[in-house]
């Protein structure tokens, strides 16, 4: 599908509102005829001929007309405004449905600036184009032909004298519409430039108030800036080379009526009523003549805004739900990751990851930084499909499973915690919106969040900020956390979700989620690099590189002697003796097969 036909699939649940709105402006055109010739009439008939009995029945005869046509360019307006409001409301809940629609890896390739343009400044020349273009060139072209045929009707001389002119109107239209299109596509992209960099800065204004680097922003902004002056001015610089020319065409007629016609009207080839007529109908020739130039900027503009809509909408996401019936039901929680590698831009993410989880295990995933913890996490919740492998959810492919299903069985706090500016209940309850407040207030509980929402001036109905301004980490993560829990999920996931609590306080999450594990049988994958957080775990796994380099039960790992086991140490002091005694005697090997499941 082309874009504009992509367009015209909005248009055209308008297009009998938009065809009654064109023959309103059908009739508004045919009647512009009528004022330029009773003009003429009233100079022939009345003045010169002295006909006055007719001059009161053509006097009304232009009130009645000049009324119907400001009826009906108020009905005709209306009409293409409702049209325009509807096909922008369509499309842009089109765009913005499949945009949540959209894969992880679509949202790493595009700006969030970019989107918003996307959403507002080209749906608003959209918008535009439906609202006025559509009716204003096609009522100036029909008054252009029309007047046009009324001037042959009073002397073809005269009128092929007129004709000469559109010859040199054609190419003019053409050469700038050549130019200014890619003027006006880079007047696009710079836009959506600018509006990343604001929306990016905006958002990370504490930071750069932290820094102190306002001028190095102000800096970079007025780099920006500059790029999105330079392409509007450039595109101005096209336009205002073209424009002035319709100008002069549109003069030009009047050079050739005053001239030749009024040589005509000494010569009685044509009267001076003839003369009031042809010029009455010369502004109905000169308007089409004078606005072509900035029809094409319109024009160019809201092709160019279809088309960087149409591309953004036409990436399909890589991750979909299955063709044919996807799985639907409730799952147990039972995970296998089976020869699992992740590849993305040429790096190598995940390489090679076996392990097996039955549900109501507690699974602890420690290792360096960048090791691919959160990948795994990322694989099982099918952000992304694996290069090689298969990650299975109670013995059966994640990629068989429907996709939201599968999602709506899993419960997971991002590392990156986000809050929607909202009520802390409306936060909470984001994945189980009909709960009732009861439920609310026990995940609270059970994250250990109750106390201090309590404390706040508006309790559960406190409005936190964009991205939960007003609180401190270890609240928002405790939010995040109950969020996850009101889920009531088969799989819960902890992505460092206790990173920013205190010892005391993590302690209690620990015992809560034993407790949810005991009642619902929840697997639970804890990403961490505090030992405190995992060593209870049924399973630790050991990342490195992208690999699983360990794995096993705390003593076991301990006893391994590896990375772990120095994590360990750095955080606790000294392994205990009678563990480093009993891993000399250990035969090599021993406890990571004791440690394997």
């Amino acid at each position: 599908m082309t874009p504009m036909k992509w367009f015209y699939s909005f248009l055209k649940k308008y297009q009998k509102l938009l065809a009654l709105g064109l023959l309103m402006t059908t009739v508004i055109a045919a009647l512009s005829l009528v004022n330029p010739y009773i003009s003429g009439a009233i100079v022939d008939d009345v003045i010169t001929g002295g006909a006055y009995d007719k001059l009161p029945f053509l006097v009304f005869c232009l009130l009645l007309v000049t009324v119907v046509i400001g009826a009906l360019t108020v009905l005709y307006q209306f009409i293409f405004e409702t049209a325009s409001q509807g096909v922008l409301y369509d499309m842009r809940d089109k765009v913005y449905r499949k945009l949540l629609m959209e894969d992880f890896a679509f949202y790493n390739r595009k700006r969030t600036g970019d989107l918003m343009s996307r959403q507002t400044g080209d749906m608003e020349a959209i918008r535009h184009f439906v609202a006025m273009c559509i009716y204003t060139i096609y009522q100036n072209i029909l008054m252009f032909i029309f007047a046009l045929l009324m001037i042959f009707t009073v002397n073809v001389k005269l009128a092929l004298l007129m004709i000469l002119v559109l010859p040199f109107t054609v190419l003019t239209t053409y050469q700038q519409a050549t130019k200014v299109r890619p003027a006006f596509q880079r007047n696009r992209d710079c836009f959506s430039s600018l509006n990343a960099f604001v929306q990016e800065n905006v958002s990370g204004n504490r930071v750069v108030k932290a820094f102190a680097k306002e001028d190095y922003e102000i800096e970079k902004f007025n780099v920006e800036n500059d790029k999105f002056r330079d392409s509007q001015v450039n595109a101005s610089k096209i336009w205002s080379k073209y424009v002035p020319n319709f100008e002069i065409f549109s003069n030009m007629l009047n050079v050739v009526l005053m001239l030749y016609g009024g040589y005509m009207v000494i010569c009685g080839e044509i009267t001076l009523g003839d003369m009031v007529k042809i010029n009455g109908y010369l502004w109905m020739l000169n308007n089409p003549l004078r606005m072509a130039g900035w029809w094409v900027n319109d024009i160019q503009n809201f092709i160019t805004s279809v088309e960087k809509i149409y591309a953004t909408y036409s990436e399909e996401p890589k991750v979909v739900s299955p063709r044919i019936g996807g799985i639907q039901e409730k799952l147990k929680g039972n995970v296998e990751f089976r020869n699992v590698s992740y590849r993305a831009d040429d790096a190598e993410i995940v390489t090679d990851i076996n392990f097996q989880v039955k549900a109501g295990q507690t699974v602890g995933i420690i290792g360096t930084t960048g090791s691919g913890k959160s990948t795994l996490m990322n694989l099982l919740c099918r952000f992304y499909d694996t290069t090689s492998g298969e990650v299975l959810i109670d013995g059966i492919d994640v990629r068989q499973h429907d996709l939201y299903n599968l999602r709506d069985n899993i419960g997971m706090a991002m590392q990156d915690v986000f809050l929607f500016s909202d009520t802390i209940e409306g936060n909470i309850s984001y994945g189980r919106p009909e709960c009732s407040f009861e439920d609310v207030k026990h995940a609270a509980i059970m994250s250990d969040a109750n106390h201090f929402i309590k404390e706040l001036a508006d309790g559960y109905d406190t409005i936190v900020g964009e991205r939960g301004v007003g609180l401190s980490g270890g609240q928002k993560q405790r939010i995040s956390l109950a969020r996850a829990l009101l889920k009531d999920p088969a799989i819960l996931i902890l992505d460092d979700t206790t990173s920013a609590v205190d010892m005391e306080t993590e302690s209690y999450i620990q015992k809560q989620l034993k407790n949810i594990q005991a009642e619902k049988d929840c697997t639970v994958f804890v990403i961490a690099y505090r030992i405190s957080s995992i060593k209870d775990a049924d399973l630790i796994l050991v990342m490195d590189h992208g690999r699983i380099i360990e794995q096993g039960t705390h003593e076991s790992l301990v006893r391994q002697g590896g990375y772990y086991a120095t994590t360990f140490r750095n955080q606790y002091g000294e392994i205990p003796y009678d563990l480093l005694e009993e891993r000399k005697h250990d035969k090599p090997g021993a406890a990571c097969q004791e440690g394997g499941l």
